[in-house]
């Protein structure tokens, strides 16, 4: 048996997680993470809090893989264990192909900001780019617009939010007989149509729906470069509400891709470190 520990040390969150191989088959251990500013004060929090709700011994883990901007400030071996630095683009690849079970996909990992990765099964990771739109957006333009900050605040006044009020949609451009084939809801320009009624949830609403189109669309491009169909969407704010709604909704729109959020999306980057550990990252089962 061999069990390895993945730690993503961000900047003010820290994942951690466990992959454990026995008889071939690969199992994940209880995906967590821990809240701190400090990454050295994280990283050995978030050790310590996983190893003992898992019940685990420092005698149970092979080794510890570690990746994430915060990585860096980690200089020797924790307790004795190896820990190896692994590169963010090549865990991002590797663990949203993981959890989608796909040989190859554009894996996109929304974060502060949004990587781009084209991932393939081979181990061949592809850092596309990305765009500086992303979780940090969504936060810094609703500080500043709705002096709100805590992205569950942000989620719920969203909820209640109509975009009728804040974007230009074709429909308010086009008589219905010239659309053709196009959505008459399909966005014409983010926050080109504001109201003087808008309240503070159809701001709300708009913000997201600004990030999530851009990266959606600049996702879409970079598919088509690679000629892949499938996207994966990984990272913190995939798990808001909102985020499965709108990529649903532009699932149904014709693009000719799949956009996917797979269980446990959130981690997919912790995941991804910890399976590098392995002689062979994708080999196994889930």
């Amino acid at each position: 048996m061999s069990l390895i520990i993945g730690i993503d040390v961000g900047g003010s969150t820290t994942k951690i997680v466990g992959v454990r191989e026995e008889g071939g088959k690969r199992t994940l251990i209880a995906p967590q993470h821990v809240r701190a500013n400090d990454p050295v004060t994280a990283t050995y929090g978030a050790f310590g809090k996983f190893t003992d709700e898992n019940n685990l011994n420092i005698s149970d883990i092979s080794r510890i893989m570690m990746t994430g901007v915060g990585s860096s400030y980690i200089k020797k071996d924790l307790y004795g264990l190896s820990s190896k630095r692994i590169e963010e683009f090549d865990c991002i690849g590797i663990g949203g192909l993981y959890l989608s079970g796909l040989s190859e996909a554009l894996i996109v990992s929304m974060g502060t900001g949004t990587a781009l990765v084209h991932a393939r099964a081979d181990g061949t990771m592809k850092y596309l780019g990305g765009t500086g739109v992303g979780g940090g957006s969504i936060v810094g333009l609703s500080r500043l617009m709705l002096n709100a900050e805590e992205i569950d605040h942000i989620a719920e006044f969203a909820r209640e939010g109509n975009l009728d009020n804040i974007d230009l949609k074709i429909k308010d451009m086009t008589a219905p007989d010239a659309l053709g084939s196009l959505s008459r809801d399909l966005t014409a320009a983010n926050f080109g149509n504001v109201s003087d009624m808008a309240t503070k949830n159809d701001i709300a609403r708009g913000i997201m729906n600004m990030v999530f189109e851009t990266v959606a669309m600049v996702s879409l491009f970079a598919a088509r470069s690679v000629g892949v169909k499938n996207i994966i969407l990984t990272g913190n704010v995939t798990q808001l509400d909102y985020c499965h709604e709108k990529f649903s909704e532009l699932n149904g729109m014709g693009y000719g891709v799949n956009y996917i959020i797979p269980d446990h999306s959130r981690f997919a980057t912790v995941i991804g470190a910890a399976l590098g550990g392995f002689t062979s990252p994708l080999g196994g089962g889930k």
